[in-house]
């Protein structure tokens, strides 16, 4: 396993108490350069279009705004399909964006090679061809709820619900702990809220978890990104390294606890199984099955 690097010259000291080192992981960001190199289109066509007459400008910029708002719904919709993909409950995304956005490709496309005195058919044809290409590179939309077989669908939506809130108090923690810019800090963050996403993929496996979990995944979690911004506001201030050291024992504190629960449902998990197992030899013993 990567450990992250810590020597006595780094800024976390040899012996810092920075974490074990679990959040120093590569992950793979979804929207990626290909989506950026799609801004550059509608910036050329605006410039393009300065010397194309009034009506050449008016359709120009547009086709641009089509285009570039094609791709800000393009790396919407991507962020919304890796969220979806992560998780092994998960509602479908309300707005289908990402086939928004090949929707106004084709529109963008269309438009901006639309003459007026050419074959009114051609700018179609670019239009139906742009769209094409976007949903060939960029897929669609998940276009169903992903859940776990077994599990109704109350009980999956509730799960669903207090996983998103969970995610996203973990996101705000995270913006804070970079707001404060101490490296420290966002490495111990890193550890805790891996931590605290193992309960979280503990309770999809087996909503029955989530009535013992969610105070941790609600209450706790709602608490601990108050505290994260009292400690941004205070580390952007003044520095202070009594808040600091504080606000480390804190994500200590925490992830232990985060991992106890863990480990407790998985340890009752185990009881279960340990149960249907005897019940089931006992009814096989009866059936004359006899086990060495």
């Amino acid at each position: 396993m990567a450990r992250r690097y810590g020597g006595k010259y780094s800024p976390e000291g040899e012996g810092s108490a920075e974490g074990t080192g679990r959040g120093s992981r590569i992950e793979v960001d979804p929207v990626g350069g290909r989506v950026n190199l799609l801004f550059l289109p509608p910036v050329i066509l605006v410039f393009m279009s300065l010397g194309a007459g009034a009506g050449g400008l008016v359709r120009g910029l547009i086709a641009a705004g089509m285009l570039g708002g094609a791709v800000w719904l393009l790396r919407a919709g991507l962020l919304a399909e890796a969220a979806y993909r992560a998780r092994k409950v998960a509602r479908r995304p309300a707005l289908p964006r990402k086939i928004l956005a090949a929707t106004l490709t084709g529109l963008g496309a269309a438009l901006a090679t639309y003459v007026p005195a050419a074959n009114p058919l051609a700018p179609l044809l670019y239009g139906i061809a742009a769209t094409g290409l976007h949903l060939a590179a960029f897929g669609v939309d998940p276009v169903k709820d992903k859940g776990l077989a077994g599990v109704d669908t109350f009980q999956r939506d509730r799960v669903a619900r207090v996983v998103d809130e969970a995610e996203k108090l973990l996101a705000e923690m995270q913006s804070e702990v970079k707001r404060a810019g101490d490296r420290q800090a966002q490495a111990r963050l890193d550890d805790f809220q891996m931590t605290a996403r193992e309960l979280i993929r503990t309770v999809e496996e087996d909503p029955r978890d989530l009535t013992a979990a969610r105070k941790y995944l609600s209450v706790y979690l709602r608490g601990a990104r108050d505290a994260t911004v009292k400690f941004a506001d205070i580390h952007q201030r003044s520095r202070d390294a009594r808040a600091r050291q504080d606000y480390l024992a804190l994500l200590d504190d925490l992830d232990q606890n985060f991992a106890a629960r863990t480990r407790k449902s998985l340890l009752e998990d185990r009881g279960d199984l340990n149960v249907e197992i005897e019940v089931l030899r006992e009814r096989l013993s009866r059936e004359g099955v006899r086990f060495d």
